[in-house]
């Protein structure tokens, strides 16, 4: 009798531990299918996010996925900020586009550090994943395939500007990605702080405990090496 051999397990070698205190320091990136009128063939959307605020700072839909698109794209999207490219960490899985000599490339010449999710383990570029779940099981997303590319990408920006400037994200204290990315929502967050301290001041019976924690988030942690930090980015990563 024959007996197949073991799955291969995944490497028990985690990621390395990246560690963000404000944007532009690490940066999560993927591709997703967006489906096509054509059958069988589908729209390939590159998303970038900045994982301290989570504004998605890069994107672009193509006919097919390709390591070339991807190097436009960080190229491109690291242009305003070329000054402070060296000392950024670029994440991502262990796809083609990602991998591909081009893509490497690139971001030896811009000073990006890359970073890899280990192979067949999604767990390692969260921040990418949930971005797309989000974006995937908006009610606006639509039901039917895009009819064009022209169209999909219509809708990728409408996307992009709400999730950026209106979305209000529970894991940064629900303050939108652009309001952290910019450091305005030190402000929002102090003055809720007040608002909510003074309402417990004027209605003390109303309060059984403390006021609701508006305290800012200063760390952000890619793939962290302690067990109960991951448990908690787990939870706080969902948009």
């Amino acid at each position: 009798m024959m007996h197949r051999s073991p799955a291969r397990r995944p490497s028990a070698n985690a990621p390395r531990e990246h560690v963000a205190t404000g944007p532009g320091q690490i940066w999560s990136w993927d591709i997703t299918y967006l489906r096509s009128s054509v059958r069988g063939a589908f729209h390939y959307l590159d998303l970038i996010e900045d994982v301290w605020s989570r504004k998605i700072v890069g994107w672009a839909v193509h006919d097919e996925e390709a390591m070339e698109h991807a190097a436009v794209l960080i190229d491109t999207t690291t242009t305003p900020s070329r000054g402070n490219a060296s000392k950024l960490v670029l994440h991502s899985d262990n796809g083609g586009p990602m991998k591909g000599s081009t893509m490497l490339a690139t971001l030896q010449r811009l000073g990006i550090v890359a970073s890899f999710s280990r192979p067949s383990v999604s767990d390692d570029n969260p921040y990418s994943e949930a971005l797309f779940r989000t974006l995937k099981y908006r009610p606006e997303y639509p039901q039917k395939p895009f009819v064009s590319i022209e169209t999909a990408q219509a809708w990728v920006a409408w996307f992009v500007g709400w999730y950026n400037e209106e979305h209000l994200h529970s894991a940064i204290g629900f303050v939108t990605p652009a309001q952290r990315h910019a450091g305005v929502d030190k402000t929002i967050l102090a003055n809720r702080t007040t608002v909510y301290e003074n309402a417990r001041q004027r209605h003390p019976g109303r309060w059984s405990g403390e006021v609701r924690n508006w305290k800012r988030i200063t760390v952000v942690k890619l793939n962290p090496v302690n067990a109960a930090a991951a448990s908690t980015v787990a939870q706080d990563i969902a948009a």
